[in-house]
């Protein structure tokens, strides 16, 4: 069987409930097409780096920044999935820049010599729109006076709660998944900014798949938008539609970290 992962949005329970559905629905529809080797479930057994690279890959969901960094090549575009939440824009999305709900800053300048939280450095919600954000305020290369790497947008908003971190950039899927399913834990952070938007999180397959299973893997991802019995789980995941796009829509992401070190501002310091 070939490797079918899709962990990017998998929690809270009712995401992952509603992705499971969503897979189910695409793993009978491509069988029914002919296409071989198409596992009955998500394997969420493997992390979802590992899974970008391996060869057997049918079908994941990678960030656009690690795409254009070190996917290019070693993996195609599939389609990427349009969002409904506030902050999306068609397969565009952007960074909510949070602070604790009483701070006292006013714009991402105020957060100058503060403490950041990442979720990842190769995050491009995260990291890269955060980077490009603060860099034209940055001074001899530094903006903040610390940076942790939480490992996900959930724990970076939980280290601000926790009086561990000042600021972070949060996707704007995140946020809106975590206002609907957790709002609770959003109670002690508040929204200072948003970033500039740039292309959303791709579903990818191997670099060798033919072109007539990219067609198909296509295909079954737009009947999916389609399809009656997947009405609760679209609207549980906010998935309006998915579009397609190429490698050069996404090198607006690599120009933003050119911008960056343009700007002195290489690394989120």
């Amino acid at each position: 069987m070939r490797l079918a992962s899709l962990a990017m949005y998998a929690s809270p329970p009712p995401l992952a409930e509603a992705t499971a559905k969503l897979w189910d629905f695409l793993s009978q529809t491509l069988k029914r097409a002919g296409l071989d080797e198409v596992p009955a479930k998500l394997d969420d057994a493997v992390d979802y780096h590992q899974a970008w690279t391996r060869p057997d890959l049918l079908l994941a969901q990678t960030c656009g920044f690690p795409y254009v960094k070190h996917l290019r090549g070693t993996v195609k575009l599939v389609a990427t999935p349009v969002y409904g939440h506030p902050g999306c824009d068609g397969p565009l999305m952007r960074s909510v820049i949070v602070v604790a709900k009483d701070s006292a800053a006013q714009s991402p300048e105020d957060v100058r010599g503060t403490r950041a939280a990442i979720n990842q450095p190769d995050s491009n919600s995260g990291s890269n729109l955060f980077r490009a954000a603060i860099a034209p305020f940055s001074r001899n290369g530094r903006f903040f006076s610390s940076v942790i790497e939480t490992g996900g947008h959930r724990n970076s908003i939980a280290a601000i709660t926790a009086g561990k971190a000042d600021v972070a950039a949060i996707d704007c899927v995140t946020y809106g998944n975590v206002l609907r399913f957790d709002p609770e834990s959003l109670a002690g952070v508040r929204i200072l900014a948003q970033t500039v938007s740039g292309p959303g999180l791709p579903f990818i397959t191997r670099a060798d798949a033919s072109d007539t299973e990219v067609a198909l893997l296509r295909q079954c991802l737009q009947q999916s938008i389609v399809e009656p019995s997947l009405v609760t789980a679209r609207n549980v995941l906010g998935l309006k539609d998915f579009k397609v796009l190429s490698d050069a829509d996404y090198e607006p992401l690599a120009e933003l970290e050119r911008q960056a070190q343009r700007l002195g501002y290489p690394v989120i310091v």
